[in-house]
């Protein structure tokens, strides 16, 4: 009689080595994950910030800002929430800035990187939402590549499962950061049992949420900051069961690791401003940009200017972009002339504000030019008994014809 095996026939297996060495350099394939990502999202941001009428190259600007932003943040966030490890009786402050030695969270990373993105986006004069929106689907597939790294790292697993995917997890070895501990016969050493694949599921849901946020943002025109909204509302839900599902070490609040609060709280944060806020895509036109000039279609070649090609590609970006409808920016795609600005609501206003304000002022001239003495007024101001009914008939209306004018 044969005994089935106790072991499950399939499993998922982990990296022995995190970190090699370049010489003196260390090379992490972390740190070579969050870069891999950082290029994802750019590739993808770009692509997707042209497409709403930004000159090309403009996410190098923003990312040049938003990753280090966001690398301060994650680390910020790490310390915060993770405070015994750097203060108080057993704690080291300076690690709190050993960032190679791990600790990054992913809220405070998009926190940071916000902020980075907001002032790139300041100074390149791009309305912050349509950054926003541009890096919307572009993020969670950031996030898919750099969870790779806790793979890497074997780290951040769940707890014991004997499905076939389940995830062979190795004993690192502390006095060697990045490798496994081994053995006396050199093999590495892992740990009893099969552990769920975390980093799997987070990896998965997010490419999930990415095509979530592509397939709505296509079918609903989203603007104004919603398909951001959207990403966060779809990444903190997965967030959510698969933050319950961990076993590493972490900080709790009423017994609930405080990563799913976070996750609730920031779900309901974005589903509020997803539900509130209305309005239609945002498209940019150039300010401070002459209109490039596109020949009619069907025209002779030889009215075609080969000037332009021949100097190359414009060197410089816009001043920055005013936002116009879809409709005048297709037009100003096929046409190259930038759409008239339209007045605004408050452009009126001020205009009547200053019509009024001119009205006075002559109203006010007329008087004082009643109260100046001129030759021969002060015979006319006598009363005469003979003019006195003309000049009450003609009193009413010389004064409105000289206000009017």
């Amino acid at each position: 009689m044969t005994l089935a095996p106790m072991t499950p026939l399939a499993a998922l297996p982990s990296p022995s080595t995190a970190v090699w060495q370049l010489g003196p350099v260390p090379i992490r394939a972390y740190a070579l994950c969050i870069i891999a990502g950082i290029v994802v999202a750019c590739v993808v941001t770009e692509y997707r910030l042209r497409r709403r009428g930004v000159a090309p190259g403009a996410v190098l600007d923003i990312a040049v800002w938003a990753v280090p932003a966001g690398i301060i943040g994650a680390r910020i966030y790490h310390v915060i929430t993770s405070p015994e490890k750097y203060f108080g009786a057993d704690g080291h402050p300076l690690k709190a800035f050993a960032i190679w030695e791990g600790g990054l969270g992913i809220w405070g990373a998009v926190a940071g990187g916000a902020v980075g993105a907001w002032f790139a986006a300041r100074q390149l004069g791009i309305p912050f939402a349509v950054v926003a929106d541009a890096l919307a689907p572009g993020l969670p597939l950031a996030q898919a590549v750099g969870r790779f790294g806790n793979w890497f790292n074997n780290e951040l697993f769940g707890g014991r499962t004997s499905l076939p995917w389940g995830l062979e997890v190795h004993v690192m070895d502390p006095d060697n950061p990045g490798h496994a501990l081994r053995d006396d016969a050199g093999n590495p050493v892992l740990e009893p049992g099969l552990y769920h694949p975390t980093f799997l599921y987070e990896a998965l849901w997010n490419i999930g949420v990415a095509a979530l946020v592509l397939v709505l943002d296509r079918k609903l025109r989203l603007g104004r900051g919603r398909a951001f909204a959207l990403y966060v509302m779809g990444y903190t839900a997965g967030r959510f069961w698969i933050e319950l599902m961990r076993t590493d070490e972490a900080n709790h609040i009423l017994g609930v690791r405080l990563n799913v609060w976070t996750a609730a709280l920031v779900f309901l944060g974005a589903l509020v401003y997803f539900v509130r806020v209305r309005g239609p895509r945002e498209y940019l036109v150039p300010v401070g940009e002459p209109a490039v000039p596109v020949p009619p279609a069907g025209g002779d070649v030889s009215q075609v200017d080969l000037s332009a090609r021949e100097a190359g590609a414009r060197p410089v970006a816009p001043e920055g972009y005013r936002v116009v409808s879809e409709e005048q920016f297709r037009a100003y795609r096929e046409t190259g002339a930038v759409p008239a600005e339209e007045p605004a609501a408050t452009d009126e206003a001020d205009r009547d504000e200053a019509a009024e304000a001119g009205s006075e002022e002559a109203a006010t001239e007329g008087d004082a030019a009643e109260r100046e003495p001129v030759d021969g007024a002060a015979d006319e101001a006598r009363p005469d008994p003979d003019r006195a009914d003309e000049d009450r008939a003609g009193a009413g209306g010389a004064r409105p014809a000289d206000r009017d004018s």
